[in-house]
């Protein structure tokens, strides 16, 4: 009896404790075009197109609930292949106001692809958890991947390099 009554409360206790769950994936936008300097909104080089097919299958075994991005060509292409692979559209997200109020209540308890820019993406990452853990990314860099976990009131972040 006491073995099942333990086995019924591990078992509760695990099902609350994953309907709490909330995991957010944080990328940059890949490679850009920079032929002219003058366009604030460019479209990604083939090598960018590319590494956003290249997300989509690193992300091929994680089922999203949503994809963001900001409104900007190079994230929106970016987030494009794994949102289709997912049969997901891309809603957009204010850069300006990472992680406010509204888009907690509507990414909490999911699976959230988040795409921005060598700013906003550690910034974004910093306010979710609470401090100043990760730096700018270098303008050459398009091969991070942030995810941060959010357990009741625990939170939790790992930094991968994905070439």
């Amino acid at each position: 009896m006491k073995q099942l009554l333990f086995l019924f409360l591990f078992f509760y206790s695990f099902s609350s404790f994953s309907q709490e769950l909330t995991t957010y994936y944080l990328v940059r936008h890949a490679e850009k075009d920079r032929t002219d300097k003058s366009n604030s909104n460019p479209e990604l080089t083939e090598i960018g197109f590319e590494r956003a097919v290249k997300w989509s299958t690193v992300f091929e075994n994680v089922r999203f609930d949503a994809i963001y991005s900001t409104n900007y060509k190079r994230t929106v292409s970016t987030a494009i292949p794994t949102a289709k692979s997912q049969d997901l559209g891309v809603q957009y997200y204010n850069p300006r106001i990472p992680f406010s109020e509204e888009f907690q209540k509507a990414t909490i308890g999911k699976t959230v692809l988040i795409v921005g820019h060598s700013n906003t993406t550690p910034q974004f990452v910093n306010v979710i958890l609470e401090e100043k853990k990760y730096p700018q990314i270098e303008d050459d860099n398009n091969s991070n991947l942030y995810i941060v976990t959010l357990v009741n009131n625990s939170k939790s972040s790992v930094l991968l390099k994905i070439e």
